[in-house]
């Protein structure tokens, strides 16, 4: 039944909501009200005592010097914060282009045998154990370089950011509407410019957010490093060496006996914390400020 009764032209008569709707809506409120505090709970209950263990320890030789010996007092992790920043630069500059590409063409031309097999492959590798990466990167190019690199743990990262972007890219181009594509095609744009200036860049919001998941998944990562990457207790920021990271200097000193390494393992994990939080936020602001966040 309608809960609107038309008396006169240009005037409607709203009957008040019956108590039994009142009280559905309501219940329903706080049930969708309490599953959000559920969901939220344990994430603030885990930021929270990672500050409350980490901040302590975090000072200016913690973000500016390198790991100190064992039993001597001090040392931070700089190296490992200049490692990461720079593996997973590498991993960005392989993977995203690769993903964006790949859902591109899942998106707007995939309708096919080739592109059912891609889309399989993606949900696969998205279900992968990142240690299992880690050992193919270890294959594709540790054991060619004869020795590990700062480039295969790149590559390692890169290979899990690829599934995530493509399909998030795939989904997005899905939703723009195909009423754009074809204002494009009756004023005779090429098919290709059509995906790249109209489909791609409306949906420019969405596909960044795909990639920013995926670049906060494999930033945390630390199977993979172990295999590639390996670690390094001084500075190295070339491409064919062993490269210290975050993960792995957290890993490390999380299973070592001393407690001066135990607080600084606490304050890695914030530290990457706050890293992870703030690329994330620093793209957004670029995209909403800049060229894309006006399209």
């Amino acid at each position: 039944m309608s809960e609107a009764v038309t008396t006169l032209p240009g005037q409607t008569l709203v009957r008040p909501l019956s108590l039994r709707r009142r009280i559905t809506d309501r219940v329903m409120t706080g049930a969708a009200v309490l599953t959000v505090v559920i969901v939220l709970a344990p994430l603030v209950a885990i930021f929270g005592y990672v500050v409350y263990r980490g901040v302590g320890a975090i000072n200016w030789a913690f973000l500016t010097q390198t790991p100190k010996p064992v039993g001597e007092a001090g040392g931070g992790m700089a190296n490992a914060i200049v490692g990461s920043i720079f593996i997973l630069g590498i991993a960005s500059i392989i993977g995203v282009p690769l993903g964006i590409g790949a859902g591109i063409y899942l998106a707007e031309f995939g309708r096919n045998r080739f592109g059912t097999a891609i889309r399989f492959t993606a949900d696969v590798l998205n279900g992968v154990p990142s240690i299992v990466i880690g050992i193919v990167a270890y294959a594709i190019v540790v054991l060619r370089q004869g020795h590990f690199s700062a480039l295969a743990g790149g590559v390692a990262l890169a290979i899990m950011m690829v599934p995530t972007i493509s399909r998030t890219t795939e989904e997005m181009l899905l939703l723009v509407p195909q009423a754009l594509r074809e204002a494009a095609y009756g004023l005779g744009v090429p098919r290709w410019r059509t995906t790249l200036s109209i489909t791609l860049r409306t949906a420019t919001s969405g596909v960044i957010t795909g990639v920013m998941l995926a670049f906060a998944r494999v930033a945390g990562e630390t199977a993979p490093l172990l295999f590639t990457a390996l670690g390094n207790e001084f500075w190295s920021l070339r491409l064919d060496q062993p490269t210290a990271a975050l993960p792995l200097q957290i890993y490390r000193y999380a299973l070592s006996p001393y407690d001066d390494f135990h607080r600084q393992a606490w304050a890695g994990a914030l530290v990457l914390i706050v890293l992870i939080v703030t690329a994330v936020a620093a793209v957004r602001f670029v995209v909403r400020r800049g060229t894309f966040g006006a399209a």
